[in-house]
């Protein structure tokens, strides 16, 4: 015979697991149990034996409810529980086991309800977090294996299958990808994405397999970061739920002198349990969680996370908004917008002579100009004898011929002859330029623009119809582009050449004029601000991983449309929770003066308030529409 071992693995333990599972269901089964054996043998002459199948079917529920209680108070917390003990244990003093089993009833039936609503709440967090890769294929040489995730590291190779989640952030090594990012985006139409494309973790492939080359690990990657804030969102209270817990204890003393006065004035102890039994506790301990956590799983839904709940009852409050420029209103990166070849040249060359030197360079702007070169399908060449002057520019040999690329100054210094002015007029205000010569004559200039997203116009727009009164435009980039993009926008200040500092003096400027204001930015350079901000947002899609600690809302999406709809959907969840709220305990109370006035018997009363509180969750679950 095997012994039970002590880690747990006995069949008493898996009881003992199995019944805190399922323990509202179990104690819903005794009180109904109780209610039905008590009810039948009353019918059937077997008073006595009623009351005590009734008795029976209170006491466990009772005591379940006393060691919550008990639980509580350990931790310094008093809730309206206490108001369901009393009902119960009062019933049972007084005589009277049919009230304290239908409170025993409605109670754990209550309970129940309240798990399924807030799982219902849950639902779309919970989702997130059911789609982490636990293992990936990577290629070892030619020969597969698998690994945990635990295990890639940069640079690996990982074969991706038809229907897998991708483990970690990377880049696509195949001629395309057809992925749902509908996890991370909200977005259910297909993204397709190029050779080289970067693919986010916690998409899924819905097209044919390809190779991912792993660009950070599963630790560092989109979606695990998204997990983390996940996590920490489901375990978060809101300020309206701590609020409801401090107005509990007014509502606890209330029920207590009502019930003693009708008990007092009357004489009659009955009106005391009637008062009792219909002081429910769901409009205050029930209703503003499940609304809360609605509003977060419906904000998640559309790719915006709310990393706690009292960071969406803030949003609901914001009236001014102070927007990064670069990667926040502009998509942060630089494309070719423009190329301008001297006479004789063709824009092709230019850009593949520059393309072709640039392979030399990690700098942000070769990578623009590679992109670039990639989308026309040039054939660069490959660059040799080349010298790199951080920041400035390169020169060296391509196809035998001196090239230099670079800043107009640095290239202008390697002329033998030549200008570029002819080149120069009508620049754009935000423009960046590239300048390239060969054999020390000018070649051509290549015009680069962190572009203003398509969405930003409307985005801003959506958010004054939010409810925001004030937008402010706060850059690091030179003042007359921030102006530019500004005016452009239609935002109602503009500032450029601003350090971190400079942006969190902005901040507390504004909420020094009694204002809720949110920060929107995604750099490093932008989280003191973003911690700083009342509502901190984060741009959490290519972000930097500071600024979505910093922030206290992260977009998963590369975009600022949603963030609109999540003040919306704030102001709408936190109107639902105050109405759950009045209209629950504005019907408890007349109950509660009805039950005094002896209008209401105790079985009666514990009826009804079954009902308010099944109406009161299922308004609170109206946030999630």
């Amino acid at each position: 015979m095997t012994p039970v071992r002590a880690t747990g693995d006995g069949p008493i333990s898996r009881l003992t697991h199995l019944l805190r599972q399922h323990y509202d269901t179990v104690l819903l089964a005794i009180a109904l149990t109780g209610l039905s054996i008590g009810t039948a043998l009353w019918f059937t002459g077997f008073g006595t034996n009623a009351d005590l199948a009734w008795t029976l079917g209170t006491t466990p529920v009772l005591a379940g409810l006393l060691w919550q209680i008990i639980i509580t108070l350990r931790r310094g917390d008093v809730g309206l529980d206490v108001v369901a003990a009393l009902s119960m244990s009062a019933a049972l003093a007084f005589g009277e086991p049919l009230a304290g089993n239908v409170v025993a009833l409605m109670y754990s039936g209550g309970q129940l309800l309240e798990t399924f609503a807030a799982g219902r709440a849950r639902q779309e967090m919970t989702a997130l977090l059911g789609r982490v890769a636990r293992t990936a294929m990577r290629y070892d040489g030619t020969r597969l294996h698998e690994i945990d995730i635990t295990a890639i590291s940069p640079g690996d190779r990982l074969l991706i299958r038809h229907g897998e989640v991708l483990p970690v952030d990377g880049h696509v090594a195949a001629e395309q990808a057809e992925l749902d990012m509908s996890a991370l985006t909200g977005e259910s139409i297909p993204v397709h994405l190029a050779d080289g494309a970067e693919a986010l973790s916690g998409s899924t492939l819905i097209g044919a397999p390809f190779d991912l080359v792993a660009s950070r690990p599963a630790a560092e990657s989109t979606y695990a970061g998204i997990v983390r804030l996940v996590e920490a969102a489901q375990s978060s209270k809101a300020p309206m739920a701590r609020m409801a817990d401090r107005y509990a204890m007014g509502f606890l003393l209330l029920t207590v002198i009502l019930a003693g006065a009708a008990w007092a004035f009357s004489g009659d102890h009955l009106r005391a349990l009637a008062v009792l039994v219909v002081a429910t506790p769901c409009p205050l301990i029930l209703a503003v969680p499940v609304a809360i956590i609605s509003g977060m799983s419906r904000t998640a839904r559309i790719g915006v996370l709310v990393k706690n709940g009292g960071m969406l009852e803030a949003l609901a409050d914001v009236r001014t908004a102070v927007l990064d420029k670069t990667g926040t209103l502009t998509g942060g990166q630089a494309e070719v917008t423009e190329i301008r070849p001297m006479p004789g040249i063709t824009q092709d060359d230019v850009l593949r002579r520059a393309a072709s030197l640039d392979q030399a360079s990690g700098h942000v702007v070769a990578a623009a100009l590679l992109q670039a070169a990639a989308a026309r399908k040039l054939t660069l060449s490959p660059p040799t004898n080349v010298v790199e002057t951080a920041g400035e520019g390169l020169h060296g040999q391509i196809d035998d011929r001196t090239t230099a690329v670079g800043s107009r100054s640095y290239v202008i210094a390697q002329l033998t002859g030549g200008s570029f002015d002819p080149l120069t007029t009508d620049l754009p205000v935000d423009a960046m330029t590239v300048a390239i010569a060969v054999d020390g004559r000018p070649f051509g200039l290549i015009v680069l623009q962190d572009r203003i997203r398509p969405d930003a116009r409307q985005s801003l727009d959506a958010l004054r119809a939010a409810g925001l009164t004030r937008i402010i435009l706060a850059s690091g980039d030179r003042d007359d582009i921030a102006q530019a993009v500004g005016t452009d926008l239609g935002v109602d200040f503009s500032v450029g050449g601003l350090h971190p500092e400079d942006k969190v003096a902005i901040l507390r400027r504004e909420k020094a004029n009694n204002a809720k204001v949110m920060m929107v930015g995604d750099g490093i350079n932008d989280a003191p601000a973003l911690a700083l901000a009342d509502v901190g947002v984060a741009m959490g899609a290519r972000g930097a991983a500071a600024s979505s600690e910093a922030a206290g809302i992260v977009l998963l999406v590369d975009a600022l449309a949603p963030l609109a709809k999540a003040v919306t959907i704030a102001k709408r969840t936190r109107r639902i929770a105050l109405e759950s709220v009045v209209v629950g305990l504005g019907l408890s109370l007349a109950a509660m003066i009805a039950a005094a006035l002896g209008y209401l018997p105790p079985v009666q009363g514990a009826l009804l308030q079954e009902v308010i509180d099944v109406a009161v969750i299922l308004n609170a679950l109206r946030a999630l529409r």
